[in-house]
């Protein structure tokens, strides 16, 4: 996406959200607003897969801080009197209250606001700007077009705690811009091909001079894109893209966490012409078990025993994520000790797996029958014989 789009947008009216909100919130509004808006919860309804198309862009830009970051000093840089949205390559005004020479002292360099998201071709205020500032004679020479790349796509899925801990392969199907079937992405009418752009020679842009100073600018014959199309594909319309739905079939590794995204590289949207796909992130959520826990790679549960099997020591029977296995409780073990069973936790990316952690937790029997009541009785007298005294030198005592 270029500066241009960047300035024209306000992602953060998209999400209906402040300036000023943190990365959860955003989070917590782009998935409000995807579920609403979805696709598949909306068939056939246009106006809601545009919106959704738009959350999710906006979402893709203010999720990552590095892009957020370059999207709001883009949007302040021109937010005064010499801002750049809605005017066109020759209303630039480098001057003016708040404008570009105000601002600029705020950036670190010039190529981090105007080379970080534009690319040569789009028309953004890179490409100007760069011809601008290239004095005759001791400017490099301006760059072909390159295909503008698909934008990145955000997706989630929810695993069992289970399937995620031992990974899992699933089906997810959305609908989003993809290459054309027809003309496989080219955007020309099958059996015919784009042919190079004659003013531009293909580099989608053109340089003039004006005094010391040479402009580039997108070339209005194949409008940037460095070829022409006399036979567009009647499918996409020669943009080489059409909405479809797909399904995608997503490997998660073993060991994902909660709230973790996985990215699948060129599963994004289509780009224009045959341009490069964008990117597929899929936000995996982890529903909880009633067996397990997990802390880190580390597994735990909770084993409930008698006070009896405590003082007398037992070898129990635990589940894992593979089987069963013994775990044997010492005798004399205390309330809520934990046992330590090696290498049966969740599975790690480098090899190996974590460990199992069991808590012992006493469960006392509600009721008791007149012989066990005697027994018990029985039993709190020798202990009492025997010197035991559970709160010595508890609270002072």
């Amino acid at each position: 996406m270029s500066q241009r789009e960047w300035i024209e947008k306000d992602f953060y009216k998209d999400l209906g959200v402040s300036s000023s909100a943190s990365q959860e919130e955003i989070k917590k509004a782009y998935r409000k607003l995807a579920r609403d808006l979805h696709p598949d919860a909306n068939p056939g309804d246009s106006k809601a897969e545009e919106r959704f198309k738009t959350v999710s862009e906006a979402h893709a830009v203010l999720s990552d801080p590095a892009k957020r970051k370059e999207y709001d000093e883009t949007r302040a840089l021109f937010s005064g009197g010499g801002g750049y949205a809605g005017r066109g390559a020759g209303g630039f005004s480098p001057g003016g209250a708040g404008g570009f020479s105000q601002n600029f002292g705020n950036a670190q360099n010039f190529g981090d606001i105007f080379g970080g998201g534009a690319t040569a071709g789009d028309g953004g205020l890179g490409d100007l700007l760069g011809g601008l500032f290239n004095a005759r004679g001791g400017g490099t020479r301006a760059e072909g077009s390159r295909p503008r790349r698909g934008a990145d796509v955000e997706t989630e899925t929810t695993l069992g705690f289970r399937e995620a801990t031992q990974g899992v392969t699933v089906p997810l199907r959305m609908t989003s811009p993809s290459p054309c079937t027809t003309c496989h992405g080219s955007g020309a009418k099958p059996g015919t091909s784009p042919r190079v752009c004659h003013v531009c020679n293909g580099n989608g842009v053109i340089t003039r001079n004006q005094g010391a100073f040479g402009f580039s600018e997108p070339c209005d014959e194949c409008r940037g894109t460095g070829s022409i199309i006399d036979d567009p594909c009647a499918t996409c319309h020669g943009s080489g893209v059409q909405n479809r739905t797909r399904t995608i079939t997503v490997r998660i590794p073993p060991g994902v966490s909660d709230g973790q995204r996985i990215r699948l590289a060129g599963q994004g949207e289509a780009g224009l012409r045959g341009a490069p796909s964008g990117d597929l992130f899929v936000s995996v959520h982890v529903s909880q078990d009633k067996v397990f826990g997990r802390n880190g790679d580390d597994l735990t549960l909770v084993l409930p025993v008698s006070y009896s099997e405590l003082v007398l020591g037992t070898t129990v029977s635990v589940p894992t994520l593979t089987g069963r296995v013994g775990v044997k409780v010492p005798a004399g073990t205390v309330d809520g000790r934990i046992l330590r069973v090696r290498g049966r936790g969740v599975p790690k990316r480098a090899g190996g797996a974590g460990d199992l952690l069991v808590t012992v937790k006493v469960a006392v029997a509600p009721k008791l029958d007149d012989e066990a009541v005697e027994a018990l009785r029985r039993y709190a007298e020798a202990e009492k014989a025997s010197g035991f005294d559970p709160r010595a030198g508890w609270a002072g005592a």
